[in-house]
């Protein structure tokens, strides 16, 4: 029996992986989110969501381990019962993306859009953690950055360009299918 297949996805936020991890939802694929494991967090040391509280407890639990994240979801995914394919939305480096593949086949999915599309997107989604100004979203990007997101980002083997909207990202979607189908 081959090893259980994984799509990681990541890009910076507001790139576009939240709906693109929704299309994949609605094809029936099983969605990991990495935020919701920080966001879980939160809720268990009774923080408040917010871009600070969040950005505070994802730095602090990187500091403890550089795959902190990753591992907690590999725990999530090795108790899973069915031996489908499992798409783990928000990597942010290398190292998890190390963590993930020494437990997993993993296709590694960027998804890319300029930073003023980006901006737009998160003030339009309302978020608890979505940045309010301009300076907010670029302190956020540059927390992402030092996580090595870059990295992970420059290691994709498929890299999506997000600019022609959510029919761009469904024929994406449809694609991506259609490669991992073939190999």
């Amino acid at each position: 029996m081959g090893r259980r297949k994984l799509i990681l996805i990541t890009g910076m936020a507001g790139s576009g992986k939240t709906t693109f991890s929704q299309i994949i939802r609605d094809s029936g694929i099983r969605l990991i989110t990495m935020g919701d494991v920080i966001r879980e967090l939160a809720r268990q040391q009774g923080l408040e969501p917010s871009t600070d509280n969040l950005g505070i407890l994802a730095k602090k639990i990187r500091e403890e381990s550089p795959d902190a994240v990753a591992l907690r979801c590999i725990d999530l995914i090795i108790k899973l019962p069915e031996n489908g394919l499992i798409v783990v939305d928000g990597i942010r480096s290398l190292a998890e993306i190390e963590a993930f593949e020494k437990n997993f086949e993993a296709v590694i999915v960027a998804i890319h859009a300029s930073p003023l599309s980006r901006f737009k997107r998160l003030t339009r989604r309302g978020r608890s953690d979505d940045p309010q100004s301009w300076e907010e979203f670029k302190e956020r990007d540059k927390r992402e950055l030092g996580f090595g997101i870059g990295n992970a980002i420059a290691s994709a083997d498929i890299m999506i360009v997000n600019d022609n909207g959510i029919d761009g990202l469904k024929k994406s979607f449809e694609l991506l299918m259609e490669k991992i189908k073939n190999d």
